[in-house]
């Protein structure tokens, strides 16, 4: 939880900024934020995580939570800024041009009616890939950091019963998976509630 709590802070701030980068006017940022998406979407998580911890943070020393969290924060980013890009063009440009005739300005009019609009619309979206984020830390154990499928393969290898701990842990993920998505769409029907009010 801690790991994917700190990844989607991460790949939130990184999302919303390639998102406005992929949007711009600028060839320069357009490329960036592209070049970024690119990379970070087509190497697999796994193999991102050990290029984090044994090439890049190797000679800091840094704690291996906070190379996950960085490092599936990092991952995060890339497809969080899709999801965002997706959502602010999927607001109808009647929206962006009612702005500007009232005399807002092209960052206003981004923050006072596209954005609003863009969250809305991208929400359910989001909630797929916090989900998904919580799943893909599984993987942390690749560089040797105790997380719940570690845990649970510790336990299987000490009592030969692969049963109990694999179901166990699956069962938790499934509870942590179907505890956050509750809340998201709790969240999403009471923003709905305020459109129509």
């Amino acid at each position: 939880i801690c790991i994917a709590l700190g990844a989607i802070v991460i790949g939130t701030l990184i999302g919303a900024v390639l998102a406005l980068m992929r949007i711009s006017r600028s060839r320069l940022l357009r490329g960036i934020s592209t070049l970024y998406i690119t990379v970070i979407r087509g190497i697999p998580m796994v193999t991102q995580l050990m290029i984090f911890n044994f090439i890049l943070f190797a000679p800091t020393g840094m704690p291996k939570l906070a190379i996950a969290i960085v490092s599936f924060g990092v991952n995060s980013g890339a497809y969080c800024a899709e999801i965002f890009r997706a959502g602010i063009q999927g607001v109808p440009v009647g929206q962006t041009e009612a702005g500007r005739s009232l005399g807002l300005g092209r960052a206003q009019t981004m923050w006072s009616i596209v954005i609003p609009q863009a969250v809305k619309a991208v929400l359910p979206t989001y909630t797929n890939e916090f989900v998904v984020l919580i799943k893909e830390t599984a993987v942390a154990s690749y560089i040797a950091l105790m997380d719940l499928t570690k845990a649970s393969d510790m336990i299987r290898n000490a009592t030969f019963n692969a049963w109990v701990p694999l179901l166990s842990a699956a069962v938790i993920y499934l509870c942590l998976t179907l505890g956050l998505s509750s809340l998201f769409a709790r969240l999403e029907r009471r923003l709905a509630r305020s459109d129509r009010g």
